[in-house]
């Protein structure tokens, strides 16, 4: 992911704080910080360094790696690059001066190692020796660079820079350079948390091994399409062939209403001599079907065969190590971004497609190639748990690890594996996996050992839930330090957003269990129905009927656990952000007295005005069925229709907003106004009508955040905020 627009977006300190030069503004690093007791923090999560993306060198002897570090103080970030040999040992910083650097990546003599530096002003391609000598920048443009790729023979590289793009927004007028309204001719005119007047393009340039020439060729000249995919592609959504001659890229070739109703990405192979470009996954001449955009892709025009036709999200390409293949992540169905992600490769000398993945009944997160092209390593989330699988090219698929753990990547290294290892109890930090029979895994760094070993953290469990149809849930329930089961907590329930997001053992920054169990709280986090990880009929339960069986399996899991002795029944709060502050909205219409309290983030508060309201338009197409004035959709709650097609549209005819009347419940609303996925209208509503009801309520509004929060200082304003209104009224 290029989080690199939104990261280094900084806010100026107070006007109380104590002004600084810049001489004497600490440099942002590593936190070396002593706690006053064993209990987490909002400021000690902050406090830990965040690993980022990772590399290995030529020979495999050596690993960079990033690592981000925060200053709550500054209210920003900088990433420094690290440098360890393959078994961990030898660490040392790589970084000199005040920069941010980012996205290593070893040239082909092994000796030198490309990076974005910030040091110019803005980011460029810089090189440095191992040692950090024979500092120099190597590209020089006007607007910076985004990302990058040097080739294998290291003769050319690929830069990401924005270009102009008037697909949805008119050209201001010349003599109006000041003006800031906009002509609005299509959809898809803002994305995520901007306005779309620029886009990403991939462009070739020549390296004479000094420095890059200025002389660049833009691989989509003239394409109004983006390369990275917006909002989150990075660097993985292209890659060179081993021998310099081809790149392979990810492009979704549409615009307006087209882009905005469609998830048809497609994998496009340029040749780099002629400039020649070919779609891998669309036969020659393919023309897509028409379509009507105000009903979910799944009801309209049969898609060709899947083995022939790639119709849905294909990302990320990878070429084998002999060059002869193309493995790529791969979803079946166009309009629906939760499809289960398939792995394929395509055999460029017969034409032939094969899903190698087909075994595993969930999809696939992340890969790589095997160094002898024989096999594919890969992430994949089952039970709650992201674990290390192998598939041969035959579709063979067996997994390499176990434990209560969440792998986020996974590398040959000859001898090991590399990976990312992440826990509840536990942030990212790089292992090795050893090959054979026993595998044996190494912890490589310990990034924020010096932090965690202050700490005492909960007990995590595993447990298992009847539901109301007879089936069986999996929860994890985290516990506080120190618990005491001869006294009673409070318990919250954690509600998920995606909305078909696991909830494995995943670390986050911000709805941390472990910071919420530090507060003497008892956290039930379900895997209810739309998760992935339990089959596609458990994950697919959810499309198209938000209210239905996986808000019942919220209740199961919460009655279950306050049955139990330790938990205070009486003082039971419901929380989370995005579907989950969806759920937040609607349980609080629903929840027959058993909570105290709700806090949603992001949620969906009208589903009918959240179709007309967000940007990308597959999603409410799907989830949601159809557009809300189709024939049989109606205002009134408790009367579900059905569209001409058949389809249950109950997010629309059960939106929390009808069920206002029956809340009860003190609320609290928090929204970023920069959140173009969910507006922030839809926070602000839920306010009002909690306070026009005579509810106790508060609404906390983030002028400058998008669906995350991402500024470290109001990072620790939303957690104060949260724990202040959770011991409000569960604490009394």
């Amino acid at each position: 992911m290029n989080f690199l627009h939104i990261m280094t977006t900084t806010l100026a300190l107070t006007a109380a704080a104590p002004q600084q030069s810049p001489a004497e503004t600490p440099v942002i690093g590593k936190n070396e910080i002593q706690l006053k007791n064993d209990r987490m923090t909002p400021e000690t999560l902050w406090a830990m360094g965040r690993i980022g993306g990772m590399t290995t060198s030529p020979d495999g002897k050596k690993i960079a790696y990033t690592v981000t570090y925060y200053s709550v103080q500054q209210n920003k970030s900088r990433t420094l690059i690290y440098l360890m040999n393959t078994d961990g040992s030898d660490k040392q910083l790589f970084t000199q001066g005040n920069a941010s650097e980012m996205e290593p990546q070893f040239l082909a003599d092994g000796k030198h190692l490309a990076f974005l530096s910030t040091a110019s002003g803005k980011p460029e391609v810089w090189q440095a020796a191992l040692d950090g000598s024979d500092r120099k920048q190597l590209s020089f443009t006007e607007q910076g660079v985004q990302g990058f790729k040097f080739s294998p023979d290291n003769k050319q590289v690929i830069l990401v820079q924005e270009v102009e793009t008037t697909a949805s927004i008119e050209k201001t007028y010349d003599d109006l350079p000041l003006t800031s309204g906009m002509v609005i001719t299509d959809l898809n005119y803002k994305h995520w948390d901007h306005y779309v007047r620029t886009i990403p393009h991939i462009f070739l340039a020549n390296f004479d091994g000094t420095r890059i020439s200025d002389q660049t060729t833009d691989i989509l000249n003239g394409e109004p399409y983006e390369c990275p995919m917006l909002p989150f592609g990075g660097s993985e959504q292209f890659n060179w062939s081993p021998d310099s001659k081809t790149i392979v890229y990810t492009c979704r070739k549409k615009t307006g209403v087209d882009y905005a109703i469609s998830t048809d990405s497609d994998i496009f192979a340029y040749e780099v001599s002629t400039g020649k470009t070919t779609n891998l996954c669309k036969p020659a001449g393919y023309q897509a079907p028409k379509t009507d955009p105000s009903r979910s892709l799944q009801h309209q025009a049969v898609n060709q065969n899947a083995q022939d036709c790639n119709m849905g999200y294909d990302t990320n390409p990878q070429y084998s190590p002999d060059g002869t293949k193309v493995a790529w992540q791969s979803m079946e169905r166009d309009g629906y971004e939760s499809d289960r992600t398939r792995l394929c490769v395509l055999d460029l000398k017969t034409g032939k497609k094969t899903y190698v993945t087909e075994s595993f009944e969930s999809g696939v997160d992340g890969f790589n190639w095997s160094k002898d092209g024989k096999q594919l390593y890969f992430t994949g989330v089952w039970h709650a748990r992201s674990m290390v699988y192998q598939t041969d090219l035959k579709g063979n698929v067996r997994a390499l690890t176990e434990g209560d753990y969440d792998y986020s990547s996974v590398a040959d290294n000859g001898d090991q594996l590399l990976v990312m290892r992440h826990s509840l109890s536990a942030p990212d930090d790089i292992y090795s996996i050893s090959k054979g029979k026993k595998a044996k895994i190494t912890q490589l760094t310990q990034e924020n050992e010096h932090i965690l070993k202050q700490l005492t953290l909960g007990e995590v469990k595993e447990r298992w839930v009847p539901t109301s149809d007879g089936k069986q849930e999996l929860c994890w329930v985290v516990y506080p330090p120190h618990f005491d089961a001869s006294k009673k907590y409070p318990v919250l329930l954690f509600c998920q957003g995606g909305p078909q997001s696991p909830v494995s053992q995943f670390w986050s920054y911000r709805w941390n269990l472990q910071l919420m169990a530090a507060n003497d709280y008892i956290i039930v986090a379900p895997n209810r129905r739309g998760l992935p990880g339990f089959g596609m009929e458990w994950l697919e339960d959810i499309s198209g009927d938000y209210s239905g069986q996986c808000m019942q399996d919220y209740l199961d899991a919460i009655d279950n656990v306050a049955q139990e002795p330790y938990a205070d029944k009486d003082r039971m709060g419901c929380v989370g952000a995005s579907f989950g502050g969806y759920s937040v909205y609607y349980l609080a219409g629903h929840h027959d007295k058993r909570f105290k309290c709700f806090i949603a983030h992001d949620g969906i508060f009208n589903t009918q005005q959240q179709y007309y309201e967000t940007e990308e338009m597959w999603f409410p197409n799907w989830d949601l069925g159809a557009g809300p004035w189709r024939k049989g959709i109606t205002n009134q709650a408790n009367s579900p229709e059905t569209v001409n097609d058949g389809q249950k549209v109950n997010p629309y005819t059960t939106s929390p907003h009808l069920y206002v009347d029956k809340w009860d419940t003190p609320i609290l609303c928090i929204h970023g106004e920069k959140d173009y996925r969910i507006l922030s209208a839809q926070g602000e509503s839920a306010f009002k009508a909690a306070r026009m009801r005579g509810i106790p309520a508060e609404l906390l509004i983030f002028p400058d955040e998008n669906h995350w929060v991402l500024k470290p200082q109001n990072g620790i304003l939303w957690q104060r905020t949260f724990f202040r209104w959770l011991d409000r009224w569960l604490k009394k």
